[in-house]
């Protein structure tokens, strides 16, 4: 017991340590937070630090993370499991039910702080390149799908998941998983696929891409600068991950606050969830925390409570961490994953080569579309790096508008193209 215990505080404790150092190093902070941990878990669940259960229970497992405990006991009579597989269920069911708590009450934190009326105010700005952005990926990821159904298992999750990175970000691709109950091991596999190709992808925006797409695209008609409320939104978006100032009496007692009202948003979801049993649990719960915590986000009062996208984070480190510790390095580059490489490849690249067609149809300029496909394609904390890369800094609070739109649709798009896709 005391063993799984201490599991649980490394899991909750372990992510304060990578924000530290994230702080401490800026290149561990250009790495991000949430490679580290999902390196961190994979280092713990291919080392065999945690123990891994004998073959039987392995089998008896199906996919899943863990078994009731009557079962395992009768798998042990029957001499098709150990002794030691009933520790192993037990870290299993740690690991099952840390994502389903941290998930839920992260959500509604990220969204608390996202002033919708102001980025509706904005979105004008690059709405018709937003707009495209969000046409082409939905029709990349449906025909990635057609193309891939076949020969990837369960491929509707996937492209739901994948349309809800592509609109959203992170945060989305962690709550479609949830939504969907995809498989913990395959989720780490996706993300570190997604991770890989999505580093080539940065590299490709801040040094040929800005050059590229202004021999394509019309030139960039400037602006007047960044002034007043569109500064104060650059601030706020670049320093989405700064923890400093957190337990400060001020701060911390109004974030204890936030905390509690996405509780009692993850308990009205999971009653709600009870009431329409026929629908899938985890559904209903996703899409009622996403709605109620937009809701709540309309209120100055909430609003204005500091921090509360930076707790949100933390527990999607904390998930990271932990689905990441359940999987094993060594299964995800071997025979049939091609086929996921190829997948994700064509949604991020066959989405941004369709949106770079529409925008030429269009006429929108290359800076705008630039910044607006980075914002989809890598979420709002990139868009300063790629303004840098185009020497425009007019252009930041477009990009980050397109993003925010996309934290707030990709969960609502990301379940409908699932659900849609499921039928085929």
């Amino acid at each position: 017991m005391i063993k799984i215990v201490l599991l649980v505080i490394f899991y909750f404790v372990f992510p304060v340590v990578i924000i530290y150092l994230c702080k401490k190093w800026s290149f561990l902070q250009k790495v991000g937070s949430i490679v580290i941990a999902y390196a961190f878990g994979l280092l713990i669940g291919s080392t065999g630090l945690l123990p891994q259960g004998s073959p039987g229970y392995k089998l008896a497992l199906e996919g899943k993370g863990s078994l009731p405990k009557t079962e395992v006991e009768t798998l042990i009579s029957q001499g098709k499991a150990t002794n030691e597989d009933l520790f192993v269920n037990q870290i299993g069911q740690v690991q099952d039910i840390i994502p389903s708590l941290v998930v839920p009450l992260a959500f509604p934190l990220l969204l608390f702080s996202l002033n919708l009326k102001r980025w509706l105010r904005y979105a004008k700005k690059g709405f018709i390149s937003v707009l495209l952005a969000l046409i082409a990926g939905l029709v990349m990821v449906t025909v990635g799908f057609f193309i891939w159904k076949d020969s990837i298992p369960e491929s509707w999750k996937l492209a739901g998941m994948f349309e809800g990175i592509y609109a959203g970000g992170t945060p989305n691709f962690v709550a479609i998983k949830m939504a969907l109950n995809v498989n913990a091991n395959l989720f780490v596999i996706l993300s570190t696929y997604d991770m890989i190709i999505g580093a080539f992808l940065v590299l490709f925006f801040i040094t040929v891409a800005p050059k590229l797409f202004r021999l394509i695209l019309p030139p960039f008609v400037e602006t007047k600068g960044i002034k007043g409320d569109e500064a104060e939104i650059v601030n706020l978006t670049e320093n989405l991950e700064d923890y400093s100032g957190i337990f400060k009496k001020g701060i911390f007692i109004p974030l204890l606050g936030a905390l509690g009202l996405s509780l009692l948003i993850f308990a009205f979801s999971g009653g709600l969830a009870l009431l329409l049993h026929r629908l899938p649990m985890m559904v209903v719960v996703i899409m009622s925390i996403t709605t109620l915590g937009l809701i709540f986000s309309l209120s100055k009062r909430i609003n204005k409570i500091e921090k509360t996208f930076q707790l949100g984070m933390y527990f999607i480190l904390v998930f990271s961490l932990t689905v990441a510790s359940m999987a094993n390095i060594r299964t995800m580059f071997g025979t049939g994953m091609i086929n996921l490489i190829l997948f994700i490849t064509w949604c991020y690249f066959g989405s941004l080569i369709l949106h770079i067609i529409l925008a030429k149809i269009f006429k929108i300029d290359a800076d705008n579309f630039l910044i607006t496909s980075a914002a989809f394609i890598f979420s709002p904390p990139f868009v300063p790096m790629v303004a840098n890369a185009l020497k425009n800094k007019d252009v930041i609070v477009t990009g980050i508008t397109g993003g925010i739109i996309g934290y707030i649709v990709g969960n609502y798009l990301g379940v409908a193209l699932a659900y849609f896709l499921k039928g085929f």
